[in-house]
């Protein structure tokens, strides 16, 4: 077997000899050395993400309501300053974990995905943990946002007209459906989700960026006026420099929410055409929709609307979802704009149904991971002949249906519990994932690979992960100090927030306890070591197919078809 020896982009890949021989290639979950990662007909994934759809998911993936609603919330209670804080150091974070993602994900693209890498390099118990964790996560979450969406249309059709469980229905059979058409059908409408999204989301910062100039009907050129009248920060349960950091730790929380799904990429690899060349650009642009996307977007909601706007207190007191609840409808109303709040709502439709879309395929392929891994019944591993894993997905659907429980008019008090819940979640992947990696750069070191001999190297190296590791343990540790604190004012009069405690912190006893009572249902498990880590296991196999893919490529390039100035020039550059 050999290792990836990187010479440029795209370039076909050069061989070093392994330690282990071919033989050693199919190693099963029951010899005490790794899972069988290898696929039989029956349990095959297809490669059928193409590059630009990889990309665009990538841009995309992780634009949703957590930036274009939650912001608002997050600024009524802290400040610009602290938004535009918050969002910058979580971005960093975000960064880190995908680094570290796309490090082993080019290496090694299994279709595991991370959970793999968990149990592969680090501990089956860490594997088996993280993969059902990730996986609860995704079956609240789809259902959570199936409800958003039908919440969304009531802008258009009151409850009073339509029960929502109508449109919850219609929205659940619409992704079953783009789910089990396979994955080349998902990927392709994914891409045109994704598109409407970033769209979105670059008009509406350019709208912003002429507002704050003075371009709006008012003609105000506001600037950084809010900085200075009413203040950059605002204090939260306290005075002076105590209140404002209170303030400012408050936003990591929402800041955090926004930015997850980030990792979808992880979860693609097992699907994606070219792995090694796509998963690092794809990572390139994460960054940059970080600075673009999300920086500058708090960064200008931050000069175009106050902390203390009526409007804005009105907007995120009295609605958690659709155009009222967004922060940039208050700016277009606060600059004398009027008739794009419709406009707006229809796009936050398109942004929660793909999310609900991504959301039941991330679901559907971490339980697909968890029976390949060994970890569940292998029923779940079993696929079409479209390489869709149909019982993984008719039980991920299924859960789905709790949906129908939260068309009740206290729903929008069940979406704050269930954001608690996801975001610990979210958390406890990244810090896994920030684990897994350190664990793996161990072991590449341990067993003589260089960094020359990678498709890609996180460019902070094990110092940036252990950065982003320390702050996702102090947030989860942390995020929910305000149940602990004394609030006159809080719903039901409770000095201790008891719901908010549980479902904030639910994740963590329940993330351990998984990985303890793997340790005792499996006591010959062992984590592994530097030089017991599996780093070649089905590496030869997917060097194969990254060959056979690069000469199909050239062979194609070669003929002529590679496309039209048009093409060369502006669109080949992003596949």
């Amino acid at each position: 077997m050999g290792l990836i020896h990187r010479k440029e982009a795209g370039d076909s890949v050069a061989r070093l000899p392994s330690p282990q021989s071919s033989g050693d290639e199919k190693a099963s979950f029951g010899d005490g050395h790794g899972p069988n990662i290898l696929d039989s007909p029956e349990t095959g994934l297809h490669r059928g993400l193409r590059s630009r759809q990889i990309t665009m998911i990538a841009i995309g993936g992780a634009i949703g309501t957590g930036l274009i609603i939650g912001t608002g919330s997050s600024l009524a209670k802290a400040g610009p300053l602290s938004i535009l804080i918050s969002y910058s150091i979580v971005g960093f974070i975000v960064y880190m974990v995908m680094c570290a993602l796309g490090e082993m994900a080019t290496y090694l693209p299994i279709q595991s995905g991370f959970t793999g890498y968990a149990a592969r390099f680090c501990d089956p118990a860490l594997g088996f943990s993280l993969g059902y964790t990730y996986w609860f996560k995704y079956i609240i979450v789809t259902p959570n946002q199936l409800t958003a969406a039908a919440l969304v249309i009531q802008y258009w059709v009151p409850r009073e007209k339509v029960n929502p469980g109508v449109f919850i229905a219609v929205f659940l059979v619409a992704i079953i459906l783009f789910n089990y058409l396979g994955i080349k059908f998902f990927g392709e409408i994914e891409f045109w989700l994704s598109s409407v999204k970033v769209l979105t989301i670059v008009g509406l910062l350019i709208l912003s960026l002429i507002l704050v100039l003075g371009g709006g009907p008012d003609h105000d050129r506001k600037g950084f006026r809010y900085w200075k009248d009413p203040g950059a920060m605002k204090t939260l349960y306290g005075t002076g420099d105590t209140g404002r950091f209170l303030g400012l730790w408050s936003t990591f929380v929402t800041a955090t929410f926004a930015y997850l799904g980030t990792e979808l990429v992880g979860v693609t690899v097992g699907e994606a055409q070219n792995p090694r060349r796509v998963i690092p650009r794809a990572i390139k642009l994460t960054f940059w929709r970080i600075v673009v996307f999300y920086v500058l977007s708090v960064l200008l909601i931050g000069m175009l609307v106050p902390y203390d706007s009526p409007r804005l207190a009105f907007a995120t007191k009295k609605a958690t979802t659709g155009a009222s609840a967004s922060p940039f409808v208050v700016a277009m109303i606060e600059s004398g704009i009027s008739g794009l709040p419709g406009f707006l709502n229809a796009c936050i439709l398109v942004f929660v149904f793909s999310a609900a879309n991504s959301d039941l395929y991330i679901a559907t392929r971490t339980l697909y991971g968890l029976a390949k891994e060994g970890n569940s019944a292998s029923i779940f591993a079993r696929t079409d002949s479209r390489g869709v894993p149909i019982y993984s997905l008719g039980l991920s659907a299924a859960i789905a249906c709790i949906a129908f429980l939260n068309v009740a008019d206290d729903s929008r008090k069940v979406f704050t519990y269930f954001v608690n819940l996801v975001t610990i979640f979210g958390l406890l992947t990244w810090i896994s994932i920030l684990v897994t990696h350190i664990y793996f750069v161990k072991a590449r070191q341990a067993q003589g690979i260089e960094k020359h001999q990678l498709a890609y190297t996180a460019p902070f190296g094990l110092p940036g992960t252990y950065f982003a590791l320390g702050f996702c343990i102090v947030i989860a540790i942390f995020k929910n100090f305000d149940v602990f604190i004394h609030v006159p004012d809080r719903e039901g009069g409770e000095n201790f927030d008891y719901i908010n405690f549980i479902t904030g912190y639910l994740g963590i006893p329940l993330y351990l306890g998984m990985i303890f009572g793997y340790k005792l249902l499996k006591p010959k498990s062992k984590g592994w070591t530097p030089m017991t880590a599996d780093l070649y296991s089905g590496k030869a196999a997917i060097d194969r197919e990254e060959e056979e893919f690069l000469a199909n490529k050239a062979a194609k390039q070669g003929s002529g078809r590679s496309g039209g100035w048009f093409y060369r020039h502006f669109i080949a550059w992003l596949l």
